[in-house]
């Protein structure tokens, strides 16, 4: 049988501000710290040991 060419679809990049997000619950559910604590410290690069080392996104 003939396959009817399906164009594939596009993946998304989710945001840098997703990706915090995600960060910071999977690592707030393992230290019971708070989220948006650890949301400001994400995002608060210039206080952190790897500033220089971006988040894959």
């Amino acid at each position: 049988m003939l396959k009817k060419n399906v164009p594939v679809p596009q993946t998304v990049r989710p945001s840098p501000q997703a990706v915090w997000r995600a960060v910071a619950s999977s690592t707030a559910l393992e230290t019971g710290l708070s989220v948006q604590q650890l949301e400001k410290k994400l995002q608060n690069r210039s206080q952190h040991r790897f500033a220089h080392i971006k988040l894959a996104s």
